[in-house]
C-alpha cells in the first residue's frame, strides 16, 4: 500500500496527491511515470511523477477525474492509500544545455509532468521560458512553481481571463519571432501538441512531445499505447513517453484514443 501524505486541489475535478513511495522518489528522473491501481480489480492508469522528495521518501502526483478510475483516485483522502504503485517507467527525458533557449509548454493538467521537465532544464544552465495554456484562469495550475524555475513564463487563456487570450500556440510563436530556440517541449491534449508540432515545423525548431495515451501493463506486452512514430510502432510505456513531435502520427492516435471512449446514449 503507497499512503497518501497530502491533497490538494486544484480545482474540483483536479487533485494534487503526494504519496509516500520512497524508493521511486529515488530512482526517479524528469519524464518518468508511475501506474497506479485504487482497489482490487481496478484499472491501471499512468501518471506522470510531477515531483519527488527523497528524504521525504514521496512523490507527487497529478490526477484529473475524468472516469471511473480516476474518479475513485481523486476522492482518496490522507491516510488512505494507492492499492499498487510501480514504477518508475518509461525513458526519462534528455535534458542538457542547448544552444539557445528552451520553449516548455504545457496545457492543462500537462503543466504537472512538465515542471520536473522545467526544473531539470534549468538546473542544466538553459534559459527557459514557460508557456501556460488553459481554458480559462481556473485551470491554470502550478503557476509559482513553474516561475521559480523558468526565465519568463507567458499564460494563455482561451477566454482571456488571465495572461493573454489566445492558444498555446500563439504564446510560443511569439517566442520564435524573437529569439533563438533551440527546443520546444510540448506537454498537454493531443490536438494542442498536434497543432504546437505542426508550428514549430514551420520553424524548424526541433520539438518533443509526452504522450499519455491508453495503458494496461506498462511494460510493452499488451500494445495498447502503440503509437506511429516516423513510419514505425512505438509503445509509448518503453519507447517512451517521450517522442519527437514532428514524427508523431497525431491524427491515428487521437483516432485510437477515441476508441475507447463512453459510447454516447442518443436516446431521445
Amino acid at each position: 500500500m503507497f499512503k497518501i501524505v497530502e491533497k490538494t486541489y486544484f480545482s474540483p475535478k483536479v487533485v494534487r496527491l503526494v504519496v509516500e513511495a520512497p524508493e521511486v522518489a529515488k530512482a526517479r528522473r524528469a519524464g518518468h511515470f508511475v501506474i497506479v491501481r485504487t482497489g482490487e480489480g481496478g484499472e491501471r492508469i499512468p501518471l506522470t511523477i510531477a515531483d519527488a522528495d527523497i528524504d521525504a521518501g514521496t512523490i507527487t502526483l497529478v490526477v484529473q477525474a475524468v472516469g471511473l478510475s480516476t474518479e475513485k483516485i481523486c476522492a482518496l483522502n490522507v491516510d488512505d492509500s494507492l492499492t499498487d504503485l510501480v514504477g518508475p517507467l518509461g525513458r526519462a527525458t534528455d535534458v542538457g544545455l542547448r544552444d539557445g533557449t528552451v520553449v516548455c509548454c504545457g496545457g492543462g493538467v500537462g503543466v504537472a509532468p512538465l515542471l520536473p521537465i522545467i526544473k531539470a532544464f534549468k538546473d542544466a544552465g538553459n534559459r527557459v521560458v514557460s508557456v501556460l495554456a488553459a481554458r480559462n484562469r481556473d485551470l491554470i495550475i502550478l503557476e509559482d512553481e513553474v516561475r521559480e524555475y523558468s526565465d519568463e513564463v507567458v499564460i494563455m487563456t482561451d477566454d482571456g481571463s488571465y495572461g493573454r487570450k489566445g492558444l498555446v500556440t500563439a504564446g510560443v510563436e511569439e517566442v520564435l519571432n524573437r529569439e533563438h530556440v533551440a527546443e520546444v517541449v510540448a506537454i498537454g491534449p493531443p490536438v494542442m501538441m498536434k497543432f504546437v508540432a505542426l508550428l514549430t515545423k514551420k520553424y524548424d525548431v526541433p520539438t518533443v512531445c509526452s504522450l499519455n495515451t491508453i495503458m494496461v501493463d506498462g511494460t510493452g506486452m499488451c500494445g495498447a499505447c502503440r503509437v506511429n512514430v516516423g513510419g514505425k510502432m512505438r509503445f509509448v510505456c518503453v519507447d517512451g513517453p517521450e517522442f519527437d513531435a514532428h514524427q508523431v502520427d497525431f491524427d491515428e492516435m487521437i483516432m485510437r484514443m477515441r476508441a475507447y471512449d463512453a459510447p454516447k446514449n442518443n436516446a431521445k
